[in-house]
């Protein structure tokens, strides 16, 4: 029955991308663990490492795309949440390290050993096991934009103001992150990771297994969040998208809505932090930067905004564009590129790549000439 529900009126770019994406978990795995080194259709460790991310990428589009594309919130602080789910999934593996470190502690991680903690602070409790560190993978992003959202929805923020809010909780969490008596390795961040589950986090088969775990999370995250725009509790979250005054006019308890719909995009933000973070190998508080959220807006207007499988083409799309980019001569210039593409697509594609192809179809499709043969009869 809920299987039903989620695929019930599922248009066919949301049966391509699930399908695409059920593929690729499959058969790059077993490219990359099957096929020998020379065959040209093997795919290499480090590069299925690489699309790894940019699928984790996808995963926070797509939560933005929830509150942003259908709920009408901007939020310029996703990426704390992201990095939130990021940072309770280093911890764990910071704890499996144990006495493999460089100072050899079996309990404190090597950043607190070299800054003379004593010992480890009440907060690391319980990273040890896979699933409190699961737990706290939801409840950290969670639990943060629950009261964010709580005092932010019912005060009536909306708008630009609300944008501004979001994106000042991240520069502070940027900053709270960065400080050595935080506990969470300063600048450094949190890296050297040795294992996840008992696995060898750097082993082939344990890169595979991330790989095909992030497009399970992605497929998870689309039919969620597809599952409550469909439902009748996303018509109201569109209607105050669209009429916010309105709604609440009608009896609509607004704030409710809006605190759900954020909740439980930061909780989808964090689980692609989450799985960021083994697959990269490193997370420090660069992840908080305001500039990192505001490039994930810019993925979801260029993917296409309200459309769920564009945020997630756009965040794929863009980041292999920057991978291309910096890597090379035109390092220097990709800052530009992005911009210029940001105002291309504000200007000329305003629904972005998926929209504006979904409106060429259609209206090709409405111009079609009909047949003769499909011409009515005349009636007599």
């Amino acid at each position: 029955m809920i299987a039903r529900f989620l695929l019930q009126n599922m248009d066919v770019r949301g049966y391509v991308f699930l399908g695409l994406v059920a593929a690729i978990a499959v058969l790059v795995p077993l490219s990359n663990l099957l096929l020998p080194i020379g065959s040209p259709f093997h795919v290499p460790t480090a590069a299925m490492s690489l699309w790894g991310k940019y699928l984790c990428y996808a995963l926070l589009a797509v939560a933005l795309d929830l509150v942003w594309g259908y709920c009408g919130i901007l939020s310029l602080g996703h990426g704390a949440f992201f990095a939130l789910g990021g940072y309770a999934m280093g911890m764990y593996l910071m704890r499996q390290i144990g006495s493999r470190g460089v100072y050899g502690n079996p309990i404190l991680p090597d950043f607190m050993v070299f800054l003379n903690w004593q010992e480890l602070p009440w907060y690391w409790y319980g990273f040890s096991s896979f699933p409190f560190a699961l737990l706290m993978v939801l409840l950290a992003p969670g639990l943060l934009a629950f009261v964010f959202g709580w005092f932010a929805f019912r005060s009536r923020v909306t708008g630009v103001y609300l944008s501004i809010i979001t994106q000042a909780l991240t520069y502070a969490l940027l900053l709270a992150f960065f400080r050595n008596d935080m506990g969470f390795g300063g600048n450094n961040g949190l890296t050297d990771f040795k294992d996840i589950v008992g696995l060898n986090v750097q082993a082939q088969t344990t890169r595979a297994a991330l790989f095909s775990m992030t497009c399970v999370m992605l497929i998870a995250g689309f039919l969620i969040a597809r599952g409550i725009v469909v439902s009748k509790l996303g018509k109201v979250v569109i209607a105050i998208r669209d009429a916010e005054s309105r709604t609440r006019f009608l009896g609509y308890r607004v704030d409710r809505f809006k605190l759900f719909v954020f909740t439980m995009s930061a909780c989808m933000a964090g689980v692609a932090g989450a799985l960021y973070v083994p697959q990269v190998g490193i997370i420090n508080p660069s992840e908080f930067a305001p500039a990192n959220s505001i490039e994930t807006v810019i993925w979801v207007a260029i993917g296409g905004r309200g459309t769920l499988v564009g945020a997630a083409l756009g965040a794929i799309v863009v980041n292999w564009a920057k991978t291309i980019f910096t890597s090379g001569f035109m390092a220097p210039y990709w800052l530009f590129a992005l911009g210029a593409l940001f105002v291309f697509v504000t200007i000329f594609m305003p629904k972005g790549i998926l929209g504006t192809a979904q409106a060429l179809w259609s209206r090709r499709g409405r111009r079609a000439p009909v047949s003769p043969a499909a011409e009515p009869a005349p009636a007599e």
